[in-house]
């Protein structure tokens, strides 16, 4: 916990606009991909029929879908941003390496590269000072 509030303390005072837009832009990426996978479910279904048939594949649909959808909104705002992104982490982690199980996407591996370093970039860093999680902090 102290670890914790230390970055904390660190990012508040080594906090920049270019950061926080850069982490508005990580949430939109993040929710239009949850749009995407809900408007276009076959796609998500045709990338998970490569690793075999699961039982439960409608289940993690909506579990991808609707984590980027409520987690972007949550890092645009930066309300609990190290807790969605923790969400994020699993399934960006698999879209990284679902690149090396069949046919190779270089877009997708470019997205999903990005992806990962800025999830990554603010698991560590934080939301920052012009959040929602520092508003509330400083209220209290």
């Amino acid at each position: 916990m102290a670890t914790i509030r230390e970055l904390n303390k660190w990012a508040n005072t080594h906090t920049y606009y270019p950061i926080d837009i850069l982490r508005i832009g990580y949430g939109i990426f993040l929710f239009l991909k949850g749009v995407e996978f809900i408007t276009e479910h076959r796609y998500l279904h045709d990338i998970l029929s490569i690793m075999g048939n699961f039982a439960s594949e409608m289940l993690l649909i909506h579990y991808v879908a609707l984590a980027h959808m409520v987690g972007g909104v949550m890092i645009i705002i930066g309300f609990l941003t190290r807790w969605s992104i923790g969400a994020q982490m699993p399934i960006i982690l698999c879209a990284f390496l679902l690149n090396f199980i069949d046919q190779f996407n270089y877009s997708e591996f470019i997205q999903s590269s990005i992806a990962m370093v800025l999830g990554i970039t603010f698991l560590l860093y934080g939301s920052g000072k012009h959040s929602a999680d520092y508003y509330l902090k400083m209220e209290q």
